[in-house]
């Protein structure tokens, strides 16, 4: 008896847990429209190859170029200077237009996606999915449904060049968003509850020091997350959306921080729950990000030519790794790339 109410007040305890997460989620995207948060900066053009010799060194086994390690300040920045704000160049017309298209997009998900006296087209979606895997096991249905998700958000990631010539970057933006949003709450919403649920493959013990890791792994995550919302006018199509060059930040730690976040967090979790729900859904969160780092550094190079092979040649996307391989120099003032709105406010919610 004992044992189970262990395991009931562990899996309420993850379930708010969890709760607390999404919430968190919604209020960061909610708050940071009142945060002044820098429109683009474009990035210089000055080429960082003049010595041919030193552009044609060896490439690694992704096709990335290896350059010298290049001591890195403001001066020498190829790409864009994240997270920076000035409130001069603020717009409260731009902020105001954000809060109320954003709050009017998420009124419409949860009457269409979620209420009962809406179309439920969120229990449509679930069933549509059950129903072509033949099964209500939470495991297959998470996967199915994150797989769902994948094909449509990276399938109109990919079809966005195309799209933006047709009808327009903004356009294409509520398109994406449209899709995107509600299949993504469908999942959140039912791993929340039931990630305890399947088999339970294993049973980790208990302990003070391992909350504090799972803790911590967690908080490190969201913190790499966040940075996907450095322009949130651009996320609402307030702005023209963009596809972004970071250089500094989060970014020299690692070049694609929302896809080690999401490693990170899978991790965390599969290891404390130990059910098969949450294996299958890290599996499919997982091989996701994977291919999006490839597709990212794809798009980045579409998009930015030889400054994107100036910045990938410098970063990395393991952690540290370009740290220690000395492709990138951190600057003695390090910190203050991190002493910035959106950083401070995910460390504060």
């Amino acid at each position: 008896m004992a044992q189970v109410g262990l395991i009931q007040a562990r899996n309420e305890y993850w379930k708010k847990w969890s709760f607390l997460r999404i919430l968190s989620l919604l209020m960061v995207t909610g708050v940071s429209s009142f945060l002044p948060i820098s429109s683009p900066h474009s990035y210089v053009t000055r080429s960082h190859c003049d010595n041919q010799s030193r552009c044609n060194s060896s490439t690694g086994r992704l096709g990335i170029i290896r350059l010298p390690a290049i001591r890195i300040n403001d001066a020498e920045l190829v790409g864009e200077d994240a997270a920076k704000f000035s409130l001069e160049e603020q717009s409260l017309i731009e902020w105001t237009k954000f809060s109320v298209a954003t709050g009017t997009v998420l009124a419409i998900v949860a009457y269409a996606w979620f209420l009962p006296s809406g179309p439920q087209l969120g229990n449509t979606f679930l069933e549509s999915v059950q129903s072509t895997f033949g099964t209500t096991d939470p495991a297959v249905t998470i996967f199915g449904m994150l797989m769902a998700f994948a094909v449509a958000h990276s399938g109109l990631a990919a079809l966005r060049p195309a799209a933006e010539e047709i009808v327009g970057a903004r356009a294409w933006r509520v398109v994406f968003a449209v899709v995107s949003l509600p299949l993504s709450l469908s999942c959140i919403s039912y791993f929340v509850n039931h990630a305890h649920e399947g088999a339970q493959l294993w049973n980790l013990p208990r302990s003070p020091e391992l909350h504090n890791v799972l803790f911590l792994a967690n908080f490190v995550s969201f913190l790499l997350l966040y940075p996907s919302t450095f322009n949130l006018l651009e996320i609402a199509a307030i702005e023209k959306p963009q596809v972004h060059l970071w250089e500094t930040g989060v970014a020299r730690i690692t070049r694609h921080p929302q896809a080690m976040g999401q490693i990170l967090w899978c991790a965390a979790h599969t290891a404390s729950l130990g059910t098969s729900t949450a294996v299958a859904a890290s599996s499919v969160l997982v091989a996701h990000h994977l291919f999006s780092v490839w597709h990212g550094d794809k798009r980045l190079r579409e998009s930015h030519g030889e400054a994107a092979e100036i910045v990938i040649a410098r970063t990395s996307v393991v952690p540290f790794l370009a740290i220690l391989e000395g492709r990138q120099v951190l600057p003695d003032d390090y910190y203050k790339e991190f002493l910035r709105g959106p950083y401070i406010l995910v460390v504060g919610g």
